[in-house]
């Protein structure tokens, strides 16, 4: 009677993620029979809330007809998906990265529903997005309002971090990222290339005086960067007589993960910095930074949009693509201002 239950619970889409395609049921059921999808729903709906007694109650079910149908799945995996106490449950290990793959493989189920159906004129569902920092707070943040006014049903998750993400593990659509690692699984797309500039507080110059020369540098004070991916610190990069140099420095201050904090010790009077213009171009307008060896300027580094090369891109992955491709054109700064749209 349960099963009956669960099939039919399948058939009526009460759950609000997922659509089964009807017409390919018949060859799906080679591998996964109606009952198992279902218990792959409801594995889903108990992860994202935590309750297999809540996933019941959504679900139309009792909480032992959702516990029975997490069982049937654990068995035929031979992993302990959840941990269960008295008051909550949690997923194993082996439950959150079964959990990342089943969300991508059903909500490709959605899309390709969506796509022969027609029903993609308007895009919906939750885009989870990795940004850097630095852009994040200089960029892409100030074009969401924008975007999600055009889409207002597409709920947008962003994730602020520097570090490179495990699409299919960490369950993100997309990432923005410099430095872009290569892999033949994810699609690149450059957005802009950031200009580097040295800076330094008017008071650190004040005391330590001004850099003329590459060679200066061994003299003064260097706030470092340390790379999240590697631990090593990022060389300063020039141009010298039309060629590219790196040139490595040293100072008393090292920082880590967020960019944003040696630029918060470069306004306090630390050192020397070399960032982002996008960062600083306000500080250097207003006299808080001042700008340093122009005449080595010259150097920048990419920023790339990166999402998994899937042959059903879902909608509302391509409208943000776009979205942020069209606008980032001109320099973070300057979109974030006039977001397309």
């Amino acid at each position: 009677m349960e099963e009956r239950k669960v099939i039919d619970f399948i058939q009526a889409d009460k759950l609000p993620w997922f659509h089964f395609i009807r017409y390919t049921e018949s060859f799906m059921t080679r591998q996964f029979d109606p009952v198992m999808l279902g218990s792959i729903e409801l594995f889903c709906l108990a992860a994202e809330l935590e309750s297999f007694t809540a996933a019941a109650t959504q679900a139309g079910l009792t909480p032992a007809a959702v516990s029975r149908a997490i069982g049937r799945l654990e068995a035929r995996l031979q992993v302990r998906l959840f941990v269960r106490s008295t008051r909550r449950i949690r997923l194993t290990e082996g439950g959150r990265a079964y959990l990342a793959q089943c969300r991508q493989a059903l909500n490709q189920l959605v899309e390709a529903e969506r796509e022969l159906t027609g029903r993609q004129a308007a895009p919906a569902g939750v885009l989870r997005i990795s940004v850097p920092t630095t852009l994040g707070h200089h960029g892409v943040l100030r074009l969401l309002p924008g975007f999600r006014r055009r889409y207002p049903q597409v709920q947008v998750e962003v994730h602020l971090s520097n570090r490179n993400v495990d699409f299919i593990a960490d369950g993100f659509d997309l990432a923005v990222r410099a430095r872009a690692q290569p892999d033949s699984g994810l699609v690149a797309r450059k957005l802009m290339d950031a200009a580097l500039v040295v800076v330094a507080a008017p008071e650190y110059l004040a005391q330590a005086g001004r850099p003329v020369t590459l060679d200066d540098l061994a003299r003064h004070e260097c706030i470092q960067f340390v790379l999240p991916a590697t631990g090593q610190r990022v060389p300063w990069a020039f141009r010298l007589d039309g060629q590219d140099v790196d040139v490595s420095t040293d100072g008393g201050f090292t920082c880590s993960e967020d960019l944003l904090g040696v630029v918060t010790l470069a306004r306090a009077g630390a050192g020397l910095l070399q960032t982002y213009r996008f960062i600083v171009q306000d500080d250097l307008a207003r006299g808080e930074l001042v700008e340093l060896l122009q005449p080595y300027a010259g150097r920048s580094r990419p920023f790339s949009l990166i999402y998994p090369a899937n042959r059903h891109m879902p909608l509302k992955v391509r409208v943000f693509i776009d979205h942020v491709l069209a606008a980032l054109g001109n320099g973070p700064l300057q979109a974030a201002q006039h977001p397309p749209g």
